[in-house]
């Protein structure tokens, strides 16, 4: 009976070691999956790149009309690299609620309030990062107000407006204008279309976006 004991204990902690050693190399390697590269062709260096940050809030439907397939994982932090010059991305904004009240079964125990496509031009540097800055909404009421008149600036590293969002019409995305890349291949760049990326490199991007007390969660339901 002992020995059955000191072998389930064994067994658990290697399992436990194992997983930990897992999670350590998702953390290690996410930063390359959250950077999406939003044109098709060879890569440009790191130097002649603009990057744009987007919340996990905001959901990049397409840039130049190159469609931006989303991850298992709707919810993610994603940076977009951006050729130098004008760039045109369509989004969506969307927030979450939960119900107070008791909810019949199958029914959904949130409520998603998300606005119509949005479109933006961006006239990206080389080299420059920018990012959506957004009025988050405290209560679902402020959130469904904030759909019916929606626009959002999106800011340069110093915090300054550089471009607005519009509603989006279809015509908009018929005449973004094909980007070429610029020379030269950089690696660890991932895909347009995210949905080629595997499982397993989607997890690391969900890992590296996790905050402190999320992991520890996890880990304490891993090795429940």
């Amino acid at each position: 009976m002992k020995k059955q004991g000191i072998r389930f204990l064994v067994d658990r902690l290697s399992v436990s070691l194992l997983a930990i050693a897992g999670l350590l190399f998702l953390s290690g390697c996410s930063s390359s999956v959250s950077r999406i590269q939003t044109w098709e062709g060879s890569a440009a260096n790191a130097e002649q790149v603009a990057l744009l940050s987007a919340s996990g809030a905001i959901n990049v439907k397409e840039v130049n009309g190159q469609p931006m397939t989303g991850f298992m994982f709707d919810d993610l932090s994603l940076d977009y690299e951006l050729l130098p010059g004008e760039n045109q991305i369509v989004f969506t904004y969307k927030t979450i609620w939960s119900k107070a009240e008791r909810v019949e079964d199958g029914e959904s125990k949130v409520y998603v309030v998300e606005t119509p496509r949005q479109t933006v031009t961006l006239n990206a540097e080389p080299g420059n990062t920018y990012e959506f800055d957004i009025d988050k909404p405290d209560t679902r009421q402020q959130a469904e107000a904030q759909v019916e008149d929606f626009s959002v600036t999106v800011v340069n590293a110093s915090g300054q407006a550089v471009a607005s969002s519009s509603p989006w019409v279809a015509a908009d995305s018929r005449q973004a204008v094909s980007r070429a890349p610029v020379p030269e291949t950089r690696a660890n760049t991932a895909p347009a279309d995210a949905s080629t990326a595997t499982t397993l490199e989607q997890l690391k991007a969900l890992w590296g976006d996790a905050s402190e007390n999320e992991k520890r969660a996890f880990l304490s339901w891993a090795f429940e």
